[in-house]
């Protein structure tokens, strides 16, 4: 694997207004290639697949998942194209998981516009997912590498598999934190390591790469999802894209109610099976949980632990040479955690 050129450690630093931008940068050209790719694949002669796909990928995302590919192969100074078709399949497995989601939860808003499924109904959102899930191992076949399609589509049996546990957990709060952990693991950081790991292959090199740049994928995946699940309790709806509270009403249980919850006084923890159960979960209770969060430290120390794994994504990039790509991948990092703030 590359040496770095320093032995500077970098390191988190709060206070920090990071954004995408250089990612956005050192990517676009090639994420215009990957948007070609997209509008051509999503075409159907079916004329609600291409209305309602374009409704959800024309609704405002970073792309960032596309764009990790093409930051990593940057990274590896992968001068090709395969890395474009390859993007555009990470970007397809994605929102067709969005558009699934958005049923699963009855979601109304997703990135600050009506979702697809309120729009168009359940069974529109769910077949287009599964029009999207198809088109992308399309793309994964057409490339040619049995590794690749082999990363892609075990990431997507491992993100079904997340969403169900997810699902098999929700209202129950015995739920415990590596549980937790393993869910976040599989329904959102699986996706960010196998589009990180997939520029490995694109670039031919070894398995010790392949398995820095999904170890990155998967630190920066979990501290990504930490950062929404805290945030749920502490933003609002103009910010996040999504109405405040929805995890709460869902009863969906997230690292800060677990926290909170294991911290409690047994009349505390009365409070949370009564609205993780449904039992009381409206806005006063919202309310209530945002004391109790506050109270017990839960929303702070799950922005802890998201800049611990962010930390770790940062250190995996320091086996790789400087540069602008590593420049531009660790401000992601640091941007996916000043989201919360």
């Amino acid at each position: 694997m590359e040496k770095p050129v320093s032995a500077t450690v970098h390191t988190l630093r709060p206070g920090r207004e990071p954004s995408i931008a250089a990612l956005m940068q050192l990517t676009a050209s090639g994420l215009n290639a990957v948007n070609h790719v997209i509008l051509d694949r999503m075409q159907s002669p079916v004329a609600l697949i291409p209305e309602l796909a374009g409704h959800l990928i024309a609704g405002g995302g970073k792309r960032l998942r596309p764009m990790l590919t093409l930051g990593c192969t940057a990274l590896l100074g992968y001068e090709g194209s395969r890395h474009h078709r390859l993007a555009a399949a990470v970007e397809f497995i994605h929102t067709a998981t969005l558009l699934h989601d958005d049923v699963v939860d009855a979601s109304g808003l997703r990135r600050g516009k009506v979702t697809a499924n309120a729009l168009y109904g359940n069974p529109a959102s769910i077949l287009v997912g599964d029009f999207l899930f198809s088109r992308a191992f399309e793309l994964m076949v057409e490339d040619g590498s049995l590794r690749v399609l082999k990363i892609l589509s075990r990431a997507s049996a491992v993100i079904a598999e997340g969403e169900v546990a997810q699902l098999t957990a929700q209202r129950d709060v015995t739920t415990t934190e590596d549980r937790y952990l393993e869910i976040i693991s599989a329904k959102t950081a699986a996706l960010f390591a196998a589009a990180c790991q997939i520029a490995a292959v694109v670039a031919e090199r070894d398995d010790a790469v392949e398995a820095a740049l999904a170890s990155y994928g998967r630190y920066l995946g979990i501290a990504f999802q930490l950062v929404d699940d805290a945030i749920d309790y502490v933003s609002d709806a103009q910010t996040m894209g999504k109405n405040a509270g929805d995890d709460f009403r869902d009863g969906k249980i997230t690292l800060p109610v677990i926290l909170a919850y294991a911290r409690g006084s047994e009349s505390e923890r009365e409070f949370w099976r009564a609205a993780m159960t449904g039992r009381a979960a409206g806005d006063a209770e919202l309310v209530r949980a945002g004391e109790l969060l506050r109270q017990t430290n839960a929303v702070a120390d799950t922005m802890a632990r998201a800049r611990h794994y962010g930390q770790r994504a940062i250190d995996v990039l320091g086996t790789f040479a400087n540069g602008p790509a590593r420049k531009a991948l660790t401000e992601t990092v640091e941007f996916a955690i000043a989201r919360a703030y």
